[in-house]
């Protein structure tokens, strides 16, 4: 069965690939969408961090000890990690990591750091404004040279090893404009 691009995310390796499987039909089911899966920590225990939201972009602590339950009890009767580790479900944070081509669409118009597996022209690390995806490619306005005019540049999807978001008050305001406001 042929991988559609909306599948693909960035910088997932094989063994995530598989527990990605395992899991996202539980988070979807419960109304959440995985955004990464990644093991952190080296020798000993590692941690198995399960980043997640639902659909509009939102997550609250309800949601990920909900959904970090739900998952732990997948995990449990499938058994598909060997070593000891542990599981920690959270939001992907305002600054998040960009794995999936509808995130690029999202936040078309914020500002974003993309990393490449190969370099391009010489360089990995890239920085500018999101412009979206056209043609399986993720689209950054970006100057390639300080004093340079920024220029659009097309990275295929599959050449990206990493992205994220960068903090700034855009990115803060639109946060704030998505969590519900407490009024009292």
């Amino acid at each position: 069965m042929p991988v559609e691009t909306a599948d693909i995310v960035i910088g997932e390796a094989r063994e995530v690939a598989q527990l990605r499987a395992l899991l996202c039909p539980t988070a979807e089911g419960m109304g959440y969408e995985i955004v990464r899966i990644q093991f952190m920590g080296g020798e000993g225990r590692r941690t198995l961090q399960v980043m997640a939201e639902r659909p509009d972009g939102t997550m609250d602590i309800g949601g990920c000890a909900e959904l970090s339950n739900a998952l732990s009890a997948v995990l449990d009767v499938e058994d598909p990690i060997e070593a000891a580790y542990d599981l920690e479900v959270s939001s992907p944070g305002i600054d998040r990591p960009l794995t999936r081509p509808k995130d690029f669409e999202r936040y078309q118009g914020f500002e974003a750091k993309l990393e490449t597996a190969a370099p391009v022209d010489g360089r990995r690390r890239f920085r500018g404004t999101l412009e979206g995806v056209a043609g399986g490619e993720v689209l950054l306005r970006a100057a390639l040279e300080p004093g340079a005019a920024p220029q659009v540049l097309g990275f295929a999807f599959g050449l990206l090893s990493d992205a994220k978001l960068v903090l700034t008050d855009e990115l803060i305001q639109q946060d704030f404009k998505k969590e519900p406001q407490d009024t009292d």
